[in-house]
This record gives C-alpha cells, structure tokens and sequence, in this order.
C-alpha cells in the first residue's frame, strides 16, 4: 500500500499517508482511542493525521505501523520515508509573510494535480494572472499595503504560474464569467494587456478557457469561485477548494466533489467553445 509516487508536493503525500494509516488502522479492528492508547498518545493525535493536520514525525507513524501489525522491515522503511518526505516544507514556505495559512494547502494541491478545472465569476484566476494586474489585485484587497508587501504577493503569484509552464504541465481548464474581461481591473492598459495574455494563453495544448456570455443568463455556481483537482495517484479522491473573504473550504467527499463536477460540466457546456471565447477576447481587447 505505501509503495505509492513520491514524486508529489508535502500537502498530497500528506494526504496519502493519512488514508493509508487510516486504511491500516480500520483493518487492523482498531478503533481511534485503541490506536492512541496502543503509543501512548490521544485520540486527538490519530484523528489529525489522519486528516493530514500538521506533520507526521515518523517515530510516530512507525509505533503506528507496529501496532497495527506491520512488521516487515521494508515496508515500513517505504512508510517512513513518505512520512519524512510528507514534513518537508514546500517551496511556498519562504512566502509565509505574504501567504495566508489557509491558502497553503492549495498551493500544494495545485504542484501535484494532474488536472485542475475551476469557475471564476469575479476576477481573472491567479494562474493566469500578469504582474500588473496582480498589483492592481493586491491594491484593491490590501489599501494600506507596503510596496515590499505587493511585490512579494506578486513575487508568489507569479512562481505559482511556473506549474503551467514545466514540461508535463497539469492539465487546466478554467470557465470565467464574461463579468471576469470587462471589469476594469488596474485601469484600461492593465486590463487590455490581461486580455491579451489570455489570448496567447489559449495558445498552450494544456490550457482550456472558456467564457460564459451574459447571455446564457442563470447557471448552476453563481454563488462563487471553486477548484477541483484530480490527481494521479488513485489514492487520492477529488478534492474540491472554494474560497470567502477570510478562509476556505477544502471538500473531498465523493458526493460533494460529484456535485461541484456535474455544476462545472453544465457551465462549460452553457459557455463559448474555445475557439470562441478566442473570438470573444479579441473583440473585447478591440473595446477596451
């Protein structure tokens, strides 16, 4: 079970070991308080790893694995070594200044999904984003701001981006609301330097945008933004990310993500193909 890819982010292999030791657990008959008792620790303790909160010191995970009956010297060498790789800090660490804590798990969900689709009514996405209009972003949400401040936020942006541009990009495909071009972020060059980065964008085999008009009226996520990723590792189910002003959601359920899916299939089958939301950009860039 723990032979899985180590290849991914802290935050996804943290996630996978925490269904394994969960998996582990639920097989070996053990109930949350019989686990905790079994290395003299709290039940609080399993039940946040696994929920993948906070780290996983392998002394623990390997008292863990011996209580629930893993004995192979191996095997339980693979669990530690995901364990010490699932600690390591993330690229997006150094940011912390800038990073909002709850945002950080997206940052690591979107370095190993295979494929990230989203909706975005309000604004353009961060991925796909230039450096002035993120200034422009970073103004309008944070007024007493330093210069320091809105170019490390711009900093962080901008390093997210690389994920799409690295040999084997995810796979993105984003569905805007036509309110997302005509909003006039930053003043008109800004804004028409925007539209033009995201026509040269649909350039790219791995990038998929696609616009809602105003006509298509009502449809199934006007209430906000989401994420869904997907990921190569089947262990992992979809996970589903939604932002507020002050926090997020992160929903891995099957039924929840199933609903966000089915909302998002609906969207882009009410939106402009492709190639006409192209169409779409140039003739707002000639508006703007």
């Amino acid at each position: 079970m723990a032979g899985t890819r180590q290849d991914g982010s802290p935050t996804v292999l943290r996630m996978i070991l925490a269904r394994q030791l969960q998996a582990l657990r639920e097989k070996a008959g053990m109930s949350y308080d019989q686990a905790a008792k079994a290395i003299y620790s709290s039940e609080w303790t399993i039940r946040r790893m696994e929920r993948a909160e906070g780290g996983l010191k392998p002394l623990t995970v390997k008292s863990l694995l011996q209580a629930y009956g893993i004995t192979d010297p191996g095997e339980i060498e693979t669990f530690l070594g995901l364990a010490r790789d699932a600690s390591k800090p993330g690229w997006w660490h150094s940011y912390d200044d800038v990073l909002p804590s709850w945002f950080r798990i997206a940052i690591g969900l979107e370095e190993s999904a295979s494929l990230i689709r989203a909706y975005e009514p309000q604004v353009v996405p961060g991925l796909l984003q230039t450096g002035d209009y993120i200034r422009a972003i970073t103004a309008a949400s944070f007024p007493a701001a330093t210069e320091e401040f809105t170019e490390r936020a711009v900093a962080l942006r901008l390093t997210r981006q690389h994920l799409l541009s690295r040999p084997e990009p995810p796979g993105y495909w984003i569905v805007l609301d036509e309110t997302v071009l005509r909003r006039p972020i930053g003043g008109r060059k800004v804004m028409r330097a925007q539209l033009e980065h995201l026509a040269t964008l649909t350039e790219r085999p791995s990038i998929t945008i696609q616009v809602i008009p105003f006509a298509a009226g009502w449809h199934p996520a006007l209430y906000g933004m989401f994420n869904i990723f997907r990921f190569p590792s089947e262990q992992l189910p979809d996970i589903v990310y939604t932002e507020a002003l002050t926090g997020a959601y992160y929903l891995n359920k099957p039924d929840e993500a199933a609903r966000y899916t089915e909302a998002l299939d609906r969207m882009c089958a009410q939106a402009a193909s492709p190639e006409h939301t192209v169409t779409i950009l140039r003739e707002i860039i000639k508006e703007t």
